[in-house]
């Protein structure tokens, strides 16, 4: 196990768990959470131990979003240093959006506000459906800034609006319904069911094939259709190149059960 001041990391049957472990604070994103997690997601995608990875949390809240009371400190700084603080979130969503291993987030507790936006970049997501989930910031005259950017992406701009325009707080229930969350499941299997999820990933999917598919969906909106098709084009010949591509081929090919 690998600890920090306020999350920790350790892996067993090829499964890495990144735990917030703040419960005093409901697992609130100041600073040192959001660097301790951006270390730990470091350290978990070069883990070989791990293939899949699940971000879960101590105590009775996934993640309550923004320490008020830093944000409030805040108040009193510069443009630049609070442009410096804000990028340090930023850094941490894009890393998780962007990792090389699928990221699994197991909500047992509610996620607001920034807390929602940790377990909305994640690949998929369990959650119990007494959790709620919302994004908060207009209640208190503040914006969900960096959060959007994945929101509209995940469910679109109609529903984005819906959440972010009202920051009401709603049930997993609904969450999955608007396409915010993938899965519901109960707080007595809900550790059964994402690590039998993650398990069957481990086991059924290459690593390269998920490599690259997580890089190619997260690119593609980068270009208008022409040049979207050529670049899947080139990850497509990229895909052919892998040794694992080769070797499921060959499996294939040879009528072999082949386990990733």
């Amino acid at each position: 196990m690998i600890k920090k001041t306020y999350a920790y990391y350790y892996s067993e049957d090829r499964i890495g768990y990144i735990v917030l472990n703040r419960p005093e604070k409901r697992n609130a994103l100041g600073p040192q959470l959001v660097q301790d997690l951006k270390e730990l997601f470091t350290i978990a995608e070069n883990d070989n131990e791990a293939k899949i990875l699940v971000l879960k949390a101590e105590g009775e809240a996934f993640c309550a979003g923004a320490d008020l009371a830093y944000l409030q400190e805040l108040q009193n700084n510069t443009f630049e240093e609070n442009l410096a603080d804000s990028n340090n979130l930023k850094e941490l969503f894009e890393q998780i959006y962007t990792l090389k291993k699928v990221v699994i987030a197991q909500i047992e507790g509610h996620a607001i506000a920034g807390g929602g936006g940790l377990a909305t970049v994640c690949d998929f997501s369990f959650a119990v459906p007494e959790a709620q989930i919302g994004f908060t910031e207009v209640k208190i005259g503040f914006v969900p800034a960096i959060i959007s950017v994945f929101i509209i992406r995940k469910i679109g701009e109609a529903k984005a609006k819906q959440l972010l325009f009202t920051g009401e707080l709603i049930s997993m229930t609904e969450a999955k319904e608007l396409g915010l969350i993938n899965y519901t499941s109960t707080k007595d299997n809900i550790n059964n069911d994402v690590k039998a999820f993650a398990t069957k990933l481990c086991k059924r999917a290459s690593g390269d094939s998920l490599e690259l598919t997580k890089k190619l969906l997260a690119n593609i909106w980068h270009y208008n259709f022409t040049d979207g098709l050529n670049y899947a084009s080139e990850m497509n010949a990229n895909a052919r190149n892998t040794k694992d591509c080769k070797s499921g081929i060959n499996a294939f090919l040879n009528k072999e059960k082949l386990t990733w």
